[in-house]
């Protein structure tokens, strides 16, 4: 059983920064891939980024150079660094974990976090 709670959202306007956290507690964090995703109004959940546990890393394509996702096996935390802000990255978004790799779609994720808002305004 895993535990995820994120934080670190909020309102920025458009060119602006972000930093998430998830932070995760049960066990054997350094065994999952962890994913960012998000939804936003009237939309399904997409998927943003995953990091394995050795660090490989895959983006969807419309934050590819703005957004970093990283990990901290010792502080069992994962990071989702968002930067050059958009509108349109205004959405809910969540933490999730999993055993399996190279796994976009929410469906394959066991573990979820309660969500922490982003707002961009233009």
């Amino acid at each position: 059983q895993v535990q995820l709670v994120e934080s670190g959202g909020g309102l920025v306007q458009a060119g602006g920064s972000l930093r998430l956290s998830c932070a995760a507690s049960g066990r054997s964090f350094v065994n999952y891939v962890m994913g960012w995703f998000r939804q936003a109004p009237g939309k399904e959940r997409e998927f943003v980024a995953y990091i394995s546990w050795a660090g490989g890393r895959t983006y969807k394509d419309s934050v590819k150079g703005r957004f970093t996702i990283s990990r901290d096996n010792a502080k069992n935390t994962v990071y989702l660094q968002m930067n050059s802000l958009k509108p349109e990255d205004t959405a809910v978004y969540y933490c999730a974990a999993t055993r399996a790799l190279y796994r976009v779609e929410p469906s394959d994720y066991d573990y979820w976090g309660q969500g922490t808002q982003v707002t961009v305004s233009s």
